[in-house]
């Protein structure tokens, strides 16, 4: 999926790591079935921790945003992680007999704990773009996943996992996030971004970004 220029140039940089993330067994075995539900609860689990966190660079990304059309964009990224990613965590938990409140209480592991404080690093230490930059790989990363197994011949045993990512409105904001770093970056580097260092280091917390990522789906031994 070409969400935006600045993504598609940063993904086709780091073309490995990027597709150890995004095809990764963990996420193959999403898609036809056989990952075991373990597993998956165990992923949720984190992933609701890691959300809560994620939620909190968005809202960040809200303060070192320059203009109001960056604002609202990261505030409907905020709403879909609490309302929606973070609600999909807690009905799937529940339903498999953990409450809420064990939810609360889970542990955080540290490649979690890594990942979390990488991104929310790069916001209080850095820019708008920094922050761009370690997000974009969750976000635009699970738009891509979601796409290309919904349109697989998919199991059903994670078929909600799946159809929420694969399904309109999630697609809807990926592309929204897409045109948000695009805009970003052409309003505080110009039209020749590639050449300059400062687009080298995005690239640089981007691939990382991605490697944490990939490392989030080998917390659960499959």
């Amino acid at each position: 999926m070409n969400y935006s220029d600045v993504f598609s140039t940063w993904r086709d940089l780091h073309k490995t790591e990027w597709t150890s993330y995004t095809r990764h067994p963990f996420v193959e075995r999403i898609g036809d079935g056989t990952l075991p539900k373990s597993a998956f609860l165990n992923y949720l689990r984190q992933d609701y921790i890691f959300l809560k966190h994620f939620s909190r660079a968005w809202g960040l990304a809200i303060a070192k945003s320059s203009n109001i059309t960056e604002m609202h964009t990261c505030s409907k990224v905020v709403h879909a992680l609490l309302d929606e990613e973070i609600k999909l965590h807690i009905e799937f938990c529940n339903s498999e007999g953990i409450s809420t409140n064990e939810l609360e209480k889970t542990n955080e592991m540290h490649q979690n704990l890594a990942y979390t404080r990488f991104v929310l690093d790069a916001g209080f230490s850095g820019d708008f773009l920094d922050l761009m930059a370690a997000l974009a790989p969750c976000v635009l990363g699970y738009g891509e996943i979601g796409k290309r197994l919904g349109a697989s011949q998919y199991s059903s045993v994670y078929e909600k996992w799946i159809t929420t990512y694969a399904g309109k409105d999630y697609q809807s904001l990926c592309v929204e996030v897409g045109t948000l770093i695009d805009n970003a970056v052409l309003t505080r580097l110009g039209g020749n971004y590639t050449s300059l260092g400062k687009f080298r280091d995005l690239s640089q917390k981007f691939k990382i970004a991605t490697l944490l990522e990939k490392n989030f789906w080998e917390m659960t031994n499959i």
